[in-house]
């Protein structure tokens, strides 16, 4: 892929000199070189960043000289768990580097409902000790505990789930009752208890244990468990660490260095926050349509963000045109009032309880919509319009909605290196750019562009005269490779870290879920015996 994109970028194979065979042995020759000295170099490697980069994090443990766990945060993460970091989510993910350690990346919700990572980690294994040490290493950099964390279940609780009839998952009525039963955001535990003790008895799963344990930890994974918490309904599974698990598994490979790694992930994470900067520019520049004459939308259109503002509208909308209400009278000095949704195709009607101090510009919902998700929601604006408030009140426009929540941009290359290096990046990339300008320019004209070529070759010839090349053979096997992976420091003589086993971790490079015990026994009661030549038996 490399030798096809260099032939693309000089115009045809007969440009470029090495073969593909030399890109081949590049690689081995890398992986000769450092060797087992990876784990030394990207800990040195680290400690410079955290030397030189403004506000850089990173922790790393050892088990008997041996790499065990890495976490790290550079300044911008650290920025992000300060604005988004009320709810993070994290699962571990496995292609990642040739020694199968387990890349964890935390996942927070930006302003733009974009997933974001707000630190990382390497673990050796999945142990409780090495998870424990990553939460502590996340917590010390970033300071405070997030509100909400959501990760998936353990592998090793899988293999302890019993079987369960197929014929149970197929059911229909089963598979509409459950999800609604889990998924209603409205619905108070005491209810769902209820619900779930009759689901159980009428489909007979009163004894079945998976239903049992997770009946057990309900307030861990049931929504009405803990609507109390804001923004709470921002996530509700771990899709989000999954996407992003997705995400870095295309910038790398399992036969990684860890610093291939390292540097596949500063190129994701480059991407990850070009996407954010160009949603940033796009909410600033953008213009929308009215859907309603009020100016409280308006208003919404002006501080919130695109992804927000189509929400807000939404919500605006349906509340002038899909609710009713009606005046209950004033308690302990709220106005309150009962909104009713106008559904004729539903005998059932949803009714929620409003209440409101327009002086003050206090609002309160019975749903809990701000609570949950940080917007007002389509009650709470029925009620707002009706009593002739004409803006959003502050206090209701969390900050983390905002256009300008996140203004600074932060870029590996601009932080200047003990060796200078960066200064000659810079300096390269400024004259490839002034050369491709040019080239843009002329392109299109044959007089102009014969004349560009004319001084080029000039130039050439001039530099030809008395440059003498230093080869690859004047510098060390060692420099050539750590000007390749951009480190900018020398390969130590000293090895102090070993790198780990290549380990065996719980669902590595695994398709499919792990089989149960009895799946196990099932499949091999299917396999043929051998049978005796005498009896046959």
């Amino acid at each position: 892929m490399a030798h096809k994109l260099r032939a693309s970028l000089r115009g045809g194979y007969e440009f470029v000199k090495p073969k593909v065979v030399d890109y081949k042995n590049l690689r081995r020759d890398i992986n000769r070189v450092i060797g087992y000295k990876d784990a030394q170099m990207i800990v040195n490697t680290m400690n410079d960043r955290r030397a030189h980069y403004p506000n850089y994090s990173f922790e790393f443990n050892c088990q008997d000289d041996v790499l065990d766990c890495m976490f790290w945060a550079d300044e911008m993460e650290k920025a992000y768990y300060a604005e988004f970091g009320d709810v993070i989510s994290f699962d571990a993910t496995f292609r990642t580097n040739k020694y199968r350690m387990v890349f964890v990346p935390f996942t927070a919700i930006d302003h733009h409902k974009k997933s974001i990572t707000v630190g990382s980690g390497l673990l050796s294994n999945e142990s409780i000790e090495s998870y424990s040490w990553l939460l502590k290493a996340f917590l010390k950099t970033h300071g405070k505990e997030p509100t909400l964390v959501l990760t998936d279940q353990d592998a090793a609780i899988k293999q302890a789930v019993e079987n369960i009839s197929d014929d149970l998952f197929t059911n229909t009525d089963f598979r509409k009752r459950f999800s609604k039963l889990f998924w209603d955001i409205n619905m108070k535990p005491d209810v769902f208890e209820v619900k779930w003790g009759l689901l159980m008895k009428e489909f007979n799963l009163e004894d079945t244990r998976w239903f049992k344990d997770m009946f057990t930890i309900r307030d861990s994974w049931i929504p009405g468990y803990f609507s109390d918490i804001p923004m709470c309904g921002l996530m509700k599974t771990t899709s989000r660490s999954e996407s992003m698990n997705s995400f870095f598994n295309t910038y790398s490979e399992s036969g990684n260095l860890l610093l291939n790694f390292m540097m596949n992930y500063d190129t994701a994470i480059q991407k990850q926050r070009n996407t954010q900067r160009e949603l940033d520019k796009a909410s600033k520049k953008a213009s929308y349509k009215m859907q309603t004459p009020r100016e409280i939308e308006l208003q919404a259109s002006k501080v919130y963000t695109s992804t927000l503002f189509f929400e807000v509208q939404k919500e605006i909308y349906k509340a002038c045109f899909f609710y009713t209400y009606s005046y209950v009278g004033i308690q302990d000095g709220w106005e309150v009032y009962i909104v009713q949704h106008n559904n004729n195709k539903s005998e059932f009607k949803y009714e929620f309880k409003v209440e409101i101090k327009a002086e003050e510009k206090e609002i309160n919902c019975s749903c809990e919509h701000f609570k949950r998700m940080g917007v007002l929601c389509r009650h709470a604006f029925t009620i707002m319009m009706r009593c002739g408030v004409k803006e959003i009140p502050e206090r209701y426009i969390l900050k983390r909605w905002r256009k300008d929540v996140i203004s600074r941009n932060y870029h590996f290359s601009s932080v200047q290196s003990d060796s200078g290096d960066c200064e000659n990046v810079k300096l390269v990339n400024d004259s490839y750019y002034s050369f491709e300008s040019c080239l843009d320019i002329v392109r299109y004209d044959k007089k102009r562009l014969t004349l560009f070529v004319e001084k080029q070759q000039m130039l050439l010839k001039e530099f030809e005269s008395d440059y003498i090349s230093p080869g690859l053979k004047s510098k060390t096997d060692g420099e050539v490779v750590c000007k390749l992976l951009g480190v900018t420091i020398p390969i130590p003589e000293e090895i102090n870290i070993h790198v780990p086993e290549v380990q065996s971790n719980k669902g590595s490079g695994i398709k499919k879920r792990i089989p149960s015990a009895g799946e196990v026994a099932y499949e091999n009661s299917k396999k043929e015996h051998r049978m005796c030549s005498g009896c046959g038996k």
